[in-house]
Formats: C-alpha cells, sequence, structure tokens
C-alpha cells in the first residue's frame, strides 16, 4: 500500500535534499531574533546546556515521531491520522496542525515582509545619518502603515507561493538545497564581521559565559519552550516533510542532522548580533526591537555597514522564506489529498486564504489596532492561539500517539527501513515519546494558558 502511494506522489530525490528541507522548516526569524536573546539574558552558556538537553530529551525525540508518521502514512497530516489510525478521533490532531499551519504562516508572513522591506532599506541606505529614535519612529510609521506593509506581505507570500506551486522535487527541494547553503554562507560572513569589532568580545560574553544566577525557573521554562517551538514541531510540517522521504533514507540521522543544523544557526545568529551590538555600546533586545530598531542603528555606525545590513535583512528574508515554504504545504498537502484538488489551485487557494488573513494581521498593527479580544489585536491573537494552544496541543498528541498507539512494534518497522535499530536505543526512544515528552510539553501548555505560573 505504502509503495503505491509512494509512486503516485512527489517524493525528495536525495539525502540532501531531505535535510535542507527539513532543517530549512526549523530555521526561521526566531533562531535570529528570539534564541541568542533569551540564551544570554537567562545565563549563557547555563541556559544553553539546559536547553540542549531538552533539545534531546524533548525536540529530537517529537522530530522523529514526526517524520515516521509521516513516512509510514504517505499523507498530509490531516490524512496520516486517518490512515494510521482510522475510524478513531486521532485525526483531528492533523486538522490542529493545518489550523495551526493556517494561522501561523498569515502572522509570519507580515513580519518576513517587513524583512523584505528592509533589504530595499539597506541597499538605498535608508539608515544613514538615523539617530536610534529616527529608527524607532521609522518602523512604527512603517508597521502602522495600510498599506506598504501588506504589499509587502503580498510579495513574500507570492514568493512562498512560486516555490510551492512547482512540487517537492522541483519546487521545495531545489530551492532548499540552493537557499540554505546561502543562509550560512551569509550568516558566516557576519559572525566573521561582527567578532572582528573592536569590543565584540562583550557580546561573546553575554552568549557563552555560564551564569547559572541568571537561569531562574522562567529560563529553564523557556528553554524548554524554545526546544519544542524552534525545530517547527506541532504545525504538520515535518509529518508532511516525513510524507515525501524514501523508505532508504535514514529519517533517525536525519532528525538528527536537522536538529543539529537548528541549534548551529540559532548560536551563529547571536555569534553574528551580538559582538555587533555591544561593540558599539548599544542595549541589546529582542524581538522586532532587536532586528528592526537596534541592528539598523549598529550597521550605520559599523566599518562596511552598508554591505552589512543588506546581508542580514538578506538573510533574515531567507530564513523566513525556507520556513513559510515549509508552512504552505501543510495546507496544500491537504487540500490536495483531502479535497482532491490539483496542486496549482491547491497552492493558489491556499495562499490567497492565508494572505487576506495575514492582510487583517497587518492592519492590526495600524488601522485596525483599536479592535482587540482579551486585550490582543489581531495580529497578537493569532500569535498567542498557535504558540499556546495548538502547537503544544499538536505536540503533545503526536507524542501520545506514537509512544501509546502506534507503539513499539510499529515505529522499529518504520525506523529499520534504511537503517538497522539499536534496541536500546529503540526503548529510550519509546520511553521519552510515553512518559517525558508529553509531561514536559503538558507543562508548557499549562504556563502558556497561564494555569500555572512556573517562573
Amino acid at each position: 500500500m505504502n509503495k503505491n502511494k509512494l509512486s503516485a506522489r512527489d517524493v525528495f530525490s536525495s539525502k540532501f535534499g531531505v535535510i535542507a528541507a527539513a532543517a530549512g522548516s526549523a530555521v526561521g526569524l526566531g533562531n535570529i531574533w528570539k534564541f541568542p536573546y533569551i540564551t544570554g539574558v537567562y545565563g549563557g552558556a547555563a541556559f544553553l546546556f539546559v536547553y540542549l538537553g531538552f533539545i534531546a530529551l524533548i525536540g529530537l525525540p517529537v522530530m522523529l515521531s514526526e517524520l515516521s508518521i509521516g513516512r509510514k502514512s504517505r499523507s498530509n497530516v490531516f490524512g496520516a491520522f486517518k490512515n494510521l489510525a482510522p475510524g478513531s478521533p486521532w485525526k483531528f490532531v492533523g486538522m490542529l496542525g493545518v489550523a495551526a499551519a493556517v494561522m501561523i504562516l498569515a502572522f509570519y508572513g507580515v513580519v518576513a515582509g517587513w524583512s523584505i522591506d528592509y533589504v530595499v532599506k539597506a541597499v538605498t541606505d535608508n539608515f544613514a545619518t538615523r539617530s536610534p529614535n529616527e529608527m524607532e519612529a521609522m518602523f512604527v510609521n512603517f508597521i502602522e502603515s495600510p498599506v506598504s506593509p501588506v504589499l509587502y506581505q503580498l510579495l513574500f507570500m507570492l514568493m512562498t507561493m512560486a516555490i510551492v506551486i512547482i512540487g517537492v522535487k522541483d519546487g521545495i527541494e531545489k530551492y532548499a538545497k540552493f537557499l540554505m547553503p546561502l543562509l550560512v554562507v551569509i550568516i558566516i560572513v557576519l559572525c566573521l564581521r561582527s567578532v572582528t569589532l573592536d569590543g565584540a568580545s562583550e557580546g561573546l560574553k553575554f552568549l557563552f559565559n555560564p551564569d547559572f544566577s541568571k537561569l531562574t525557573a522562567d529560563g529553564i521554562l523557556s528553554a524548554l519552550g524554545h526546544a519544542f517551538f524552534s525545530l517547527s514541531l506541532g504545525m504538520g510540517t515535518l509529518v508532511t516533510y516525513g510524507s515525501y522521504i524514501d523508505e532508504k533514507n535514514n529519517i533517525s540521522v536525519t532528525a538528527l542532522q536537522v536538529t543539529i543544523a537548528d541549534t548551529v544557526i540559532a548560536l551563529l545568529a547571536g555569534i553574528a548580533i551580538f559582538p555587533a551590538v555591544f561593540a558599539f555600546g548599544i542595549e541589546p533586545s529582542s524581538g522586532p526591537g532587536l532586528v528592526f530598531i537596534t541592528l539598523p542603528n549598529v550597521f550605520q555606525q559599523m566599518p562596511g555597514g552598508f554591505f552589512f545590513s543588506i546581508l542580514f535583512f538578506l538573510l533574515l528574508t531567507v530564513a523566513a522564506l525556507t520556513s513559510s515554504i515549509s508552512i504552505l504545504e501543510v495546507v496544500v498537502a491537504y487540500f490536495r489529498e483531502e479535497l482532491n484538488l490539483k496542486r496549482n489551485f491547491s497552492t493558489i487557494l491556499a495562499t490567497v486564504m492565508i494572505s487576506i488573513i495575514g492582510i487583517f494581521c497587518s492592519l492590526s498593527m495600524g488601522v485596525l489596532k483599536e479592535y482587540t479580544l482579551f486585550g490582543l489585536n489581531f495580529f497578537d491573537l493569532l500569535d498567542w492561539i498557535s504558540a499556546n494552544i495548538l502547537l503544544p496541543l499538536g505536540g503533545l498528541f503526536i507524542s501520545l500517539f506514537v509512544g501509546w498507539f502506534l507503539g513499539r512494534k510499529k515505529m522499529e518497522e518504520e525506523l529499520a527501513k534504511g537503517a538497522s535499530v539499536v534496541s536500546w536505543l529503540l526503548s529510550v526512544f519509546i520511553f521519552l515519546v510515553k512518559f517525558i515528552a508529553p509531561g514536559a510539553i503538558a507543562i508548557v501548555f499549562l504556563h502558556g494558558l497561564g494555569v500555572f505560573n512556573f517562573g
């Protein structure tokens, strides 16, 4: 049955293509503007040690679970659970993934549009001679505009659509194999420039000096949450990509390689950003403030800053694009296989639908910012629902599905394809997805809902 499905579906053509696509899905905006900052705030190497532990205990097992579900079912995220557990409510776990993909790409496309605008600003030397206050005013005026951010968001969605519409092998894989090496080259060049600045050592200390006094309960929880969310778990992307992986591929090794790539790129982003920030005595911040206000101020003071500002915002756009194509493919695969629509129409339909929702996200920063629900504008509401409800629930149920429904025997059969299975490692994996990952994700879920304040 799986062989028939495989012959009828597009598949990744090479091991490098699988790794590039899956790593591209995991590497996104959060690697560049969130991970380096929270690493420094919560004790540098102390935080990093805890984070890597959570990656090994939770991130890697859940990623391997998602890839296994996808390859075993040869289906989209909804169809995967429907095929593997026919007639059961498990299929609704797949719907959580589809819903999360729609919501996330709606607001993600808005922020990615900002990065394109800043590529243009960098090329036209728009940061020159501006003070920090002027940088902030420029950013606020831009995101509150009812026109420009929407146009850039639509441009980014068209770029994403143009890749996905071509297909898995000729579109997603082909461009991932180009974009991921490009991303790595850009980030290494930025790192080399950053660490050679006078005063850069303070930024490296911020990132890597172990300070366990800063590793609070809230820091440990941040490490746990970021270990899960950084790898794009719970939103159906890896289940969908897993369904395109050939049976000769060792998905255990693939999961490990993708996890390492994601973590290394996040660390490189920190090395590229914080030595430069500290070299010019600027207080680091997190999120959009770091990327769109602080860093342009750094670049305009840096020797060669014109060139490096272009490179950085190009890096940001590439990172966003490698993630967005994986998220869009979740919805496209669902439309194709569950609604029996052709790829071209499915891609256009998904892009238009998500773009319309994204327009409201963008406008909620400006003309619609007075309209809120639970104190959140539309952009922040979608962000909160996806991050605090859909992704944790998706990851929780995926762990339970693999650990308790599929079980050891079926997982051993799947993991044995393209590899030999080490019995004790399989036992550890099953234990983690049965007990450790669900418990840890439940903690993140309850904390996100405000049921408990673990900080």
